[in-house]
């Protein structure tokens, strides 16, 4: 009996130790809201929900209901945390007849690897689901060559988040990112665009989309209560939206009066914003080869809603674009739906195929393949990648630079604004720039794909520079060809030119590095030769000043072979001045 006694207690310390050992951190318990996903986070303040208190008075009952719901809500981190415990309590029903408990209740956790590569999280057989309280627990999290992950965890679709904590070690690392200033894809819609009925959060499209753009996305998703109504169009005119996406049909019906309810839907949104609308057919029911009636309703209500589209372009609205049901796909996939209408895992996936190649065409945004844009965090080390580029996005917002410098670790850890930890040639700098406005572009480790994300991510919105430097590609040597990074630089000076017509744009050849002089000579004479007929184009080329006569770099000049010291940053600077006259 002593003995089982003694058992206990120690169970009992160990469990309390354990639990001691746990820092949990809360989104909302600072004066700052870190949750990402939807719009007015200040003004909703210290909830989960999607729309503000003042909203309540003008939507329906069942609506407003659902909008305390958090679809498509996500939080961002970082840490380096072996176990990561999510608690939290809702106050809604556990499950949904046609969405599963982890879809309806629980969470999605994703973390990202060191070169932007979105990887989930599983949780098997460690989470508890109850009307009390929720747990999750993420087991033997490990970080191969990295000191740390980014991580995205996105809250339960079809419940309401009352209170949320995440659980590390003590002597882990934890730390909130900041939320997206990037203008958002706005979504209004039914049950489908809410999540019925994918597996878990993370397979709703909307939040395939919000992964596979890495663009904010406010999912003002209704269930059966996206309904075109005057009080949501009302609402949704106050975002910023980069795009707002219309998809009620599934929810309206033969008696609505569809022309009407869009026309003064449409002129609010454009009474106070020129973003694009995607307007949206119904996806179609997989039965209707069976049930003829349901095909029939289909066509009608889609037939309304073209001749809407059709009759608000004829009246001068622009920026009216159209998705119809075979672009959708799921309607031709008859395993793609659990119920009629909702989409499974596979509609799912549909859904955010169209979106995603829609969106694109919409928004001009097309990628190179072989450079498809994301971001990373290779240089953790130094700096937090993602945390510069929300301070360059608020500095874009204060200053107005006449200067910009993009590039890698070379121009990051050269001087300037945004301060970085190392800064090795501020004498240069401070020479070469006076009293000129210059904000540093530039990021340790970034490669030709890590820019392209940043150009596409708004790095060089609401500023107008006279000169922009550009000196990409030296990370790419060993992962592509000499060809693949001229082409890839070519791809960044065209854009370039897109956002920023009036600059000059001043590309800097590779500078030569230790060990790789032969092959640079050659991909920068490719580039001379690819560059010469471009227009506004300067070749800016250092590569004299920093080796010596028989072609090898001058290691007087160098940190480490690569990175210039403040000798090196000198010499790179009588360059540049040359072209800031």
């Amino acid at each position: 009996m002593k003995r089982l006694f003694t058992s206990l207690v120690c169970l009992v310390l160990l469990t309390f130790s354990g639990a001691a050992q746990t820092k949990w951190y809360s989104p909302v318990s600072g004066d700052t809201l870190l949750i990402q996903g939807r719009a007015w986070n200040a003004e909703i303040g210290k909830s989960y929900q999607r729309m503000p208190e003042r909203f309540k008075p003008s939507l329906r009952k069942p609506l407003w209901n659902l909008s305390q719901n958090n679809a498509g809500l996500y939080i961002e981190f970082i840490s380096d945390a072996p176990e990561i415990n999510i608690h939290y309590k809702v106050s809604g029903p556990l499950q949904l007849p046609n969405v599963v408990t982890i879809a309806t209740s629980g969470v999605d956790l994703y973390s990202f690897d060191e070169d932007g590569t979105p990887l989930p999280c599983s949780c098997f057989a460690n989470n508890r689901i109850s009307s009390q309280s929720v747990d999750f627990h993420y087991r033997g999290l490990t970080y191969p060559g990295g000191l740390w992950r980014e991580y995205r965890l996105y809250l339960p679709l079809y419940n309401t988040v009352d209170s949320l904590q995440i659980g590390v070690p003590q002597n882990s690392k934890f730390e909130f990112l900041p939320t997206s200033t990037e203008r958002p894809i706005v979504v209004y819609g039914t049950s489908i665009g809410q999540g019925a009925s994918a597996s878990r959060p993370g397979m709703a499209w909307t939040n395939i989309v919000q992964r596979q753009l890495d663009l904010p996305l406010y999912n003002l998703a209704f269930s059966g209560n996206g309904r075109l109504e005057k009080a949501m169009f009302n609402a949704l005119s106050e975002i910023n939206a980069r795009l707002f996406i219309i998809d009620c049909m599934p929810n309206m019906t033969a008696n609505d009066s569809i022309m009407n309810l869009l026309r003064e839907g449409v002129n609010t949104l454009r009474s106070k914003s020129d973003a694009p609308i995607l307007l949206v057919e119904h996806c179609g029911y997989n039965n209707y080869l069976v049930v003829h009636s349901e095909k029939k309703e289909v066509e009608l209500l889609n037939s309304r809603l073209k001749a809407a589209y059709l009759q608000l372009q004829r009246e001068g609205v622009k920026g009216l674009y159209y998705l119809t049901k075979d672009e959708l796909g799921v309607n031709s996939d008859l395993d793609s739906q659990i119920d009629g209408v909702h989409a499974n895992d596979i509609g799912m996936r549909h859904y955010a195929e169209a979106y995603t190649k829609k969106i694109s065409e919409i928004l001009d945004y097309q990628p190179m393949k072989k450079f498809m844009p994301v971001r990373q965090t290779r240089d953790q080390a130094f700096y937090n990648w993602s945390q510069r580029h929300y301070e360059i996005m608020q500095r874009n917002r204060q200053v107005k630079p006449d200067v910009v410098l993009i590039g890698n670790s070379i121009t990051h850890y050269w001087a300037g604004e945004p301060a970085a930890p190392i800064h090795r040639g501020d004498k240069a700098w401070k020479k070469l720039f006076g009293k000129r406005k210059v904000t540093n572009l530039g990021y340790g480790w970034d490669r030709i794909e890590n820019i392209f994300w940043r150009l596409y991510h708004g790095e060089l919105d609401n500023i107008s520079p006279r000169h922009i430097f550009m000196m990409a590609g030296t990370n790419n040597i060993g992962y592509n060809t000499d060809e693949e990074i001229v082409d890839g630089i070519e791809g960044l000076v065209n854009l370039i030119q897109k956002l920023q017509p009036q600059a000059c744009i001043h590309v800097v050849k590779i500078y030569p590095r230790r060990g790789q002089e032969a092959r640079l000579q050659h991909l920068n004479d490719l580039l001379q030769a690819r560059l010469s007929n471009h227009t506004d184009v300067d070749v800016v080329d250092v590569t004299k000043q920093l080796t010596t006569p028989d072609g090898h770099i001058d290691e007087s000049l160098f940190v480490d072979g690569l990175h210039p010291n403040a000798q090196g940053y000198e010499r790179i600077a009588r360059v540049y001045q040359d072209f800031l006259r």
